[in-house]
């Protein structure tokens, strides 16, 4: 008996796989494709165990395929940009292209311990120059096509470090290095024009069939598309008009005062002179400051401050208050609410706190609100009160008519809103794809020819610990020649977000090599859309929307066909410890390489499958781990028992196999069925697992009660379990499968068939009640006739003891089931 040593087995055959080139794969149009990639990690320095299980799950995908005669891409790469870089660099006084290439190199070499199937040729990496000199050559496309643009919007300023802050650096409204308060200041910065595809973006989604519905709903909802009016209310003392998008134009006569975001433009008109002045910039200053998420969250105290203006309800001809309110962002929509106390319950709390006007507008069928002394908002349909000619009208039917009546008096029109806004792709940061852009005096704005690409970025550059982009200061990259008439120019000094970067990767990998495009149009068809996308869900928005929007614009550039990246989509669950996410501030985490070190990487892999399902939550146990472990050591001894005395199976008589015999072929197939149906069809790899256990204690219990074992059988059945857990444990398998003397990798064999006919069972247990109250069970033939079955159930011992002396008034027969026997 030879021991399992998984160190060896596990270092000999990943050496084996990579000297042999094993996973690599190039386009064959004799097979069917099917692609299959995990999101790509950012290169943090080692693996979690929620990277283990993710990357474990693409990896029995990519092989299960593999098995079943596709074509399977299964690449890896790096979302090598990011802020945690330029930190490293302050902090450790590491160059960030240093950093970054050091944690690639361990966390390639530990991918690679697990035994994963990538095909490691096609390997990309963000921050290197091959790889951005596309990334700019992309937003160059999107510039030409009218999809890049530069506008002034909102970013964090720190004013002690004299820098603008990414949102992770601002900490309950504050600078996280300094403790200062933050401010937002007005930059021009650079957007791609994402609104213009929010429709088609809406739309797709009920063509992916294979996408979790809370994935759908979750990016339904960001898009948030509402119909309703935009309305427009002259500012009394102004030539001006101000804009509002309302859902419900039906309750216009109830606006009983404006409110608009701190930061809207006509907000420093109303307020400059005020003898209050002073206080509302504070205010502003103090709200502007704060995380919008934070300011319209349901908790958060809805505050304001009244600006002393007046604007014109349009529909009542009153004045009507303008106020300011922390709850209202100038983000989205026009950055102004018309305020209908009576029929929004934020609004009408915000009324009840500054004592403005409540007016109701619309009365519930079997109700009469009074806007003095209503506590809770109504916002159910009903007929219109306080209306004007509208009186009486249904609500639903009202929406209609006063939005065509204010478009007669040209102070409103239908519209179609969007919460989806504009992308932001500008940081101000050092560690990211340089914008290709120049500006020049006499020219303006000027685009790098697609020749010149990349604009690469310096690496000779200070990192101070403000955490200002050393970009700002880089004077030889700044400085350059205009493209265009050959004077001075100046570089733009943003780059972009990471976001831009994963959003095209997965079409680099069928062309990761290519100096004349970023791919080929014909690879990319080949292999695209991603059969099978997996990762976590906290990328269910902003990543997913971002690479939807961009196979959208290279498909309408002809640069692709197919206009969606990722037909399926499986967001696996968080690994917890102690029923909270790991992190090393909650001091919780399992490092993978103990687990590794002290198990192997199978064990690793069969129990993150084992666990739980792939979608759900994951809670670590050591125990499961070792209980992993015991299974993979059964596994080898069993099969290492007969190593030496089975060959290749010969032609199984299955006619003349004894019952024993035959119930051991029913459990083979049976597992094969499930096991296939488990990984093909419902990603069920933990009772796919458990099914390949149960076949494993059959063998066992075969191997010790058959005396001698019918060795056709035997190593039929060997070979169907190591088959069937070659992608669950692939060293393990492998090892074992050329120990039974096959010289042909087991990853290259086909995956097996179950034989229909062997599943049918010969007999079954019929369970005997007498007055539907268990009192024994009987093993018959499943083709015993009703009558016999009757007679047998009646005559067992048990049955007698509770029907003798009685009259049987009648039994029951559920066919396969159970026997009932009715007495009194």
């Amino acid at each position: 008996m030879n021991h399992y040593d998984f160190r060896v087995v596990e270092d000999k055959w990943q050496r084996y796989w990579e000297e042999h080139g094993f996973y690599q794969v190039e386009e064959d149009a004799s097979k069917p494709k099917y692609y299959c990639l995990e999101m790509f990690p950012y290169p943090s320095g080692r693996l979690h165990m929620g990277h283990v299980r993710n990357y474990a799950i693409g990896d029995v995908v990519a092989r299960f395929h593999t098995m079943r005669g596709y074509n399977v891409l299964h690449p890896m790469g790096w979302d090598a940009f990011g802020l945690p870089a330029e930190n490293a660099a302050i902090q450790r006084n590491i160059h960030p292209s240093e950093w970054t290439r050091h944690n690639i190199e361990y966390m390639r070499s530990q991918l690679k311990r697990m035994g994963l199937s990538y095909d490691w040729r096609r390997e990309v990496t963000s921050c290197l120059p091959d790889y951005y000199r596309w990334t700019q050559w992309l937003f160059l496309q999107l510039y030409h096509n009218g999809l890049a643009y530069k506008k002034a919007a909102a970013v964090n300023w720190c004013p002690s470090c004299n820098t603008v802050l990414a949102n992770e650096q601002v900490v309950n409204d504050a600078c996280e290095r300094c403790g200062t308060a933050v401010q937002k200041r007005e930059l021009e910065q650079w957007f791609f024009r994402i609104t213009k595809y929010a429709d088609r973006l809406l739309d797709n989604l009920d063509k992916l069939d294979g996408w979790p519905e809370k994935v759908k709903i979750m990016q339904a909802n960001w898009i948030g598309r509402s119909e309703g009016a935009e309305i427009l209310f002259p500012v009394k003392g102004f030539d001006e008009q101000l804009a509002v998008f309302t859902t419900r134009p039906d309750t216009i006569f109830g606006a009983t005062y404006m409110v608009l975001a701190p930061e809207h433009p006509l907000v420093d008109k109303l307020i400059s002179g005020r003898p209050n002045e002073g206080a509302i910039r504070s205010f502003i200053a103090k709200v502007t400051a704060q995380d919008e998420l934070d300011r319209t969250a349901e908790h958060t105290e809805k505050l304001g401050m009244f600006t002393g203006g007046y604007c014109i309800n349009p529909a009542t001809k009153e004045e009507i208050p303008i106020w300011i309110g922390n709850y209202v962002l100038m983000g989205y929509g026009t950055g102004a609410i018309m305020a209908v106390p009576a029929h929004d319950q934020r609004d009408l709390d915000f009324a009840r706190k500054y004592g403005l006007k409540v007016r109701v507008v619309i009365q519930p069928p079997d109700g009469d609100l009074d806007g003095e002394t209503m506590v809770e908002a109504y916002t159910g349909p009903g007929s219109l009160v306080n209306s004007g000619q509208f009186n009486g009208l249904p609500s639903e039917e009202a929406i209609g008519a006063i939005t065509k009546f204010l478009e007669e008096q040209g102070l409103g029109r239908f519209q179609v809103n969007y919460r989806l806004r504009d992308w932001l792709i500008s940081r101000q940061r050092y560690w990211g794809a340089p914008i290709p852009i120049v500006y020049c005096d006499e020219c303006g704005t000027v685009p790098v020819p697609e020749e010149e690409l990349p604009v690469y970025l310096p690496m000779d550059v200070a990192f101070k610990p403000t955490g200002q982009s050393p970009l700002v200061e880089a004077d030889e990259f700044v400085h350059t020649e205009c493209p265009r008439c050959g004077g001075k120019a100046k570089r733009e000094t943003d780059t972009m977000d990471t976001f831009v970067c994963s959003s095209w990767y997965f079409l680099r990998y069928a062309d990761p090599h290519n100096e004349s495009l970023p791919f080929a149009k014909e690879k990319v068809d080949y292999w695209m859309p991603v059969d099978q996308y997996i990762g976590g869900v906290e990328h269910a928005i902003l990543h997913l929307m971002y690479a939807r929007f961009f196979q959208m614009v290279m498909s309408d550039l002809g640069l692709v066909t197919v206009d969606e990246p990722f037909q399926n989509l499986l967001t696996q669950g968080m690994v917890l410890k102690g029923g909270i996410k790991m992190s090393k501030s909650k001091g919780n985490i399992v490092d993978p390489d103990h687990i590794i070190n002290e198990y192997g990487s199978d064990t690793a892999r069969v129990f993150v499958l084992f666990a739980s399902p792939p979608e759900k939550e994951l809670e670590w146990s050591d125990e499961g781990v070792e209980g992993a472990f015991r299974f993979l050591n059964r596994v080898w001894r069993l099969v290492d028992a007969y190593a030496d005395q089975l060959g290749e199976p010969g032609i199984l008589d299955l006619d003349r196999l004894t019952k024993q015999e035959r119930d051991l072929w029913r459990i083979v197939n049976r597992t094969i069925k499930k096991v296939t149906e488990d990984v093909e069809d419902r990603f069920n790899f933990n009772t796919a697992i458990s099914s390949i256990m149960e076949l494993t204690n059959a063998l066992y219990l075969y191997k010790e009660s058959a005396g001698e074992v019918n060795r056709d059988l035997l190593a039929e059945a060997l070979e169907k379990l190591l088959l069937l857990l070659a992608p669950f444990a692939p060293h393990i398998t492998e090892e074992l499968w050329s120990r039974l003397g096959r010289t042909e990798s087991i990853h290259l064999q086909k995956w097996p068939d179950y034989d229909e006919e062997a599943l049918q069972v010969e007999e079954m247990t019929i369970v005997i009640q007498v007055n539907g109250r268990v009192r024994d069970r009987l093993v018959v033939p499943v083709d015993m006739a009703e009558d016999e079955l009757k007679e047998r159930a009646l005559a067992l011992p048990r049955v007698q003891e509770f029907v003798d002396g009685k009259k049987v008034v009648k039994v029951i027969l559920v066919p396969g089931k159970l026997v009932n026997i009715v007495v009194k």
